[in-house]
Formats: structure tokens, sequence, C-alpha cells
């Protein structure tokens, strides 16, 4: 409301006329602000699929042999063991009976390591980390040290000592368990499947490289060779997901969008904000959700750490091993972009900008890093990095939700009338169902251990 000034008296300054004309004037109004409201650039770039009834199901082709598991640890102190569900899932392991594999388990030996100390195994044997980080050094035919192995937590490999080979450095506070081969005296068969693990490039008889039950195909030049059968086996337990809900009810008195609604519909700001917090919350949850948030849908085989800490342009390049096929864009916390960009621009190679968007990203190897504060960041400053294969033809990674619902104001999400109670107070539920799919496990991958307040002094 404008409140009535009395006129300036003819004898009053310039100054003062000014001021009161001021305060006659109208105020040019805008729309509600919320600092809270990002670009939600992975709720953009993710392609969004209409699931009807509710239900998303993956049909793949069954796996024989998991080389995406995780290893899930039991026990405590010194004596932990991998469980038996985990080993059953090793190529090798797979056709053993469980009670054989129980006794494997048991079998593991623990070894807890401080930080830069040295440690041995027995020669061929199974190295599985815990926690902590592991590498070892090879000399190569000209003298130069390399990095030969490196292993994070819930990774595993064969160690086996050559004279070219260095020692085991646990780079961190570090345990592991191991399993010697001199274990194969009692199961024979335990020497095949350590070979098999130890020899990914050589997959079991009817599996192929990434575990699948394979499908048996003829090449030949000439003759008439008898031609193989096959058949596609699917699996017999596919993963379903679910539709995620985020609800609210917004409550407006009928006062407030009948005489305060001038220039700007008031009910229709108040609905704006209130889609503004749910699409936030949202990219959230496509983050963090501990059903389907992307962060915890990267496999174990598909995470891998920093090597020193900072994000370094060799840590984005060993993403893209993992991501090779078609990767989309990385995506990151904007202070994790930031360090990075101070990481490649000290080894002289800043990395080079594209427009999406109308936006400006820095990109690496041609592939935009896209920025996020959903993605959390630790108290000591540590964070991740996720790499993305993007949409269903790609068997990458896709969003999920049910349009053509009643109400709906935008895909998915719909604005119901809920009735004026005896206060005249009226009620609108807003309501948006969705979810988010890895359709195949090399789809993404995720860099740790991500630091983020490494900085550098430069001479003037």
């Amino acid at each position: 409301m404008t409140e009535i000034q009395p006129a300036p008296l003819a004898g009053a300054s310039a100054l003062d006329r000014n001021l009161s004309a001021r305060q006659l004037s109208t105020a040019h109004v805008t729309r509600v602000q919320n600092l809270e409201r990002t670009p939600r650039w992975l709720h953009r770039l993710l392609p969004w699929v209409n699931v009807g009834g509710g239900v998303f199901r993956v049909n793949r082709r069954r796996i024989v042999t998991s080389r995406y598991a995780g290893v899930v640890f039991s026990g405590s102190g010194n004596a932990l063991y991998p469980t038996p569900e985990s080993l059953s899932l090793f190529p090798g392991f797979s056709d053993q009976k469980l009670e054989t594999i129980r006794d494997i388990s048991t079998a593991f030996k623990t070894q807890k390591i401080s930080a830069g100390k040295e440690f041995a195994v027995d020669d061929g044997s199974l190295l599985i980390v815990v926690q902590g980080q592991v590498q070892q050094k090879a000399t190569t035919p000209q003298g130069r040290q390399v990095r030969h192995l490196f292993l994070a937590a819930g990774q595993n490999g064969i160690i086996r000592q050559d004279k070219r080979h260095g020692s085991l450095v646990a780079t961190d506070e570090t345990t592991v368990v191991t399993l010697s081969p001199s274990l194969a005296k009692q199961h024979p068969w335990l020497t095949e499947a350590l070979e098999q693990i130890g020899n990914e490039a050589e997959p079991a008889h009817g599996v192929n490289q990434y575990g699948e039950a394979a499908i048996q195909v003829l090449s030949s030049v000439d003759g008439e060779p008898k031609l193989p059968t096959t058949f596609v086996d699917y699996q017999d337990h596919p993963r379903e997901y679910y539709l995620h809900s985020l609800q609210t009810v917004l409550r407006t008195h009928t006062r407030i969008t009948d005489l305060y609604s001038n220039e700007f519909d008031q009910l229709r700001e108040q609905v704006r904000v209130v889609i503004d917090v749910i699409r936030e919350r949202e990219e959230w949850e496509l983050l963090n959700n501990p059903e389907f948030g992307l962060l915890r849908e990267t496999a174990i085989a598909q995470r891998i750490p920093t090597r020193g800490g900072p994000p370094t342009p060799d840590d984005l390049d060993e993403l893209l091993t993992r991501v090779w096929k078609k990767p989309a864009f990385f995506l990151a916390h904007p202070k994790a972009i930031a360090a990075f960009g101070r990481e490649a621009t000290r080894r002289g190679v800043p990395p080079p900008t594209v427009t999406l968007f109308g936006s400006p990203f820095l990109t690496w190897r041609g592939i935009p890093l896209v920025p996020s504060d959903k993605i959390p960041v630790s108290d000591i400053g540590e964070t991740s990095i996720l790499l993305l294969r993007v949409g269903e033809e790609e068997q990458g990674v896709i969003g999920l939700h049910n349009t053509g619902i009643t109400g709906e104001v935008e895909p998915g999400l719909s604005v119901r009338y809920s009735g004026t109670d005896q206060y005249s107070v009226a009620s609108h539920l807003i309501t948006r169902y969705f979810s988010a799919a890895v359709l195949v496990e090399d789809a993404i991958a995720r860099l740790d251990n991500v630091l983020i307040g490494n900085y550098y002094d430069y001479a003037p």
C-alpha cells in the first residue's frame, strides 16, 4: 500500500522534493527470488523414460560370473574374511558348492599395514583390499619405475612376485585379506579358479569377458563345417526399479490469492517456488538415494581413488577407461571442478570450455564437466566425481518418471486442488514421481577421495 505523504513546502530543498517524489512512486516488484534454485544440469542432461506402470524392469543376459560384484566381509579385528556369497561370484568359484566356498572363505588371512609400510604375501595369492590402498611398482627394461599394481578398498588382484616388481606398499592405513595358493593342495580346482581371476583376458569356457553366458558363433573361410547352436539366456530375476515420490501440500488463504495478485498471481508464485524446491530435492535423490542414487549404484569395480588426492588429468583419464563406450559427461561438485582446473593448469594443460544451454563448461578430452552441488563434500574436503554414459539405446543411465497423470503441469509433476477448509485456506497437493536406472554397470564410474583444498602459489 502506498502511503500518502503531505506535499512538500514551497521552501523545501530539491533533495527533499526528490525524496517525496520517490515515496509517492510505485515500486517495480519482481517475482519471488529463491536462493536454493540451481540450473539442475543433471535433470536436463538425463534422458527420461516414461514408466506407465510404476515399475521399470531391466532385462539382461544371464550373468554367469560377475566381474562387477563387490566383496562383502564378515568378522572383525584380525579375523576378517569375504562372505561365501561374495566369493561365489568370482570366476571359477561359481560352479562350486556353497559349503566348499565357505571353507575357502575362512582360510583368508588378515593383515593390517601402516601407511607407507612394505609387506609381502605368497606368490600367486589372491589379495583383496578391505580398507586403504595398495600399490606395487615395476622396473621397465629401460630402468624406469612405473606403477604395476594399484588396488583400493573393495578391489582384488592376483599378486605374482617377480624380480622386476618391487614390494607391496600400503599408501594409507590399510587392511587386506589374502588367500594363499598353497590351499590348492586340499582343493585342486582352486588353481584354475585363481588363474581365471588373474587373467581376465581369457574368460572361462562358455562365458564372455563381461561374465555373461557366451553366444557361440563360427568363423570360417571355406568348407562345410558344422554350425554351432546357441541361445541367448536371460537373467532369472531381473532388477526392478520402482518410482519414488516427492509430495507436499501447499496451503494458501483465499485472501492472499484474491487481494494480492495484482501484478503476479500469488498462487502461481507459491506453486512455482514449491516446484523449484521439489526439483532440487529430486536431483539430490537422483545422486544420494540409498535405493537408486547414482553415487551408490556405481559398481565397486567402477570406483577408483585418486592417485594423490587432488583430481588430476590422469585421474579423469582413468575414469574414461571405465566408461569408454560413448561417455556423455562428468558430474562433480563445483569445488571439485575448480580443483581439477587448478591441477590441469598446473600441468600446462588448462581445460578448454564448451557452451551448453547458453552456459560455459570446462571440458576434458572433449567431455564437459557438469557442476552439481548435490554431490556431498566431507568435513575434510573430499568428494567424488562421476562419469556417465546416458540413454536407453546406449545401455546407459536414464531417468524414470510417469507422465500424463492428473493435474500435470510438467512431465511427471502434478498440482491437484484438494479443497478449501472452514478457515478459507485452500490446499493443493504437489506430487513428483521419479527414479533413475543404471542399465549396465559400465555406464557409470566414480572417482573417490577427490581433495578440493589444494592450491598453488605462483611466482609473480
